[in-house]
């Protein structure tokens, strides 16, 4: 069995691991950090549905509520490509880490995989500065 490269993209944030994973998990919350779901999403069954801009609409299933601030969620492509994506908030002394790990799909080049990369950090860096502005972002 064949694995993908991947890479790890975390940011540590000065808020309790609990609250960002309450707010973060919530995929009503997520349009305001998330970039690649901006336009929002609307529940279907236990899926939700995103516009995927020039792809068309994508279906994201996320894991459940958890304990362990597992963020995990499926996106299933027009095409019929599925991608897993893995996203964990867990204590960092009195803040949190959140970490993405990002795939390398088979066929994306190194410039494609770069641009996804710092999509994700932004996406990340725009959750860090939500949960640490003053009052309760949820």
């Amino acid at each position: 069995m064949n694995t993908m490269p991947a890479r790890i993209i975390h940011c540590t944030i000065a808020r309790d691991w609990r609250e960002v994973y309450a707010f973060a998990s919530k995929p009503e919350n997520m349009p305001k950090w998330a970039s690649g779901l901006a336009l929002g999403l609307t529940q279907d069954g236990d899926d939700w549905i995103a516009d995927g801009g020039p792809v068309g609409n994508v279906r994201v299933r996320f894991a459940p509520q958890n304990a362990f601030g597992v963020i995990d969620h499926t996106v299933a492509m027009p095409d019929g490509l599925v991608v897993h994506n893995a996203l964990r908030v867990v204590p960092n002394g009195d803040g949190a880490e959140v970490m993405f790990t990002l795939l390398r799909l088979p066929g994306m080049d190194d410039a494609a995989f770069e641009a996804d990369a710092a999509h994700v950090s932004r996406d990340l860096e725009a959750l860090k500065e939500l949960m640490e502005r003053e009052g309760d972002s949820r």
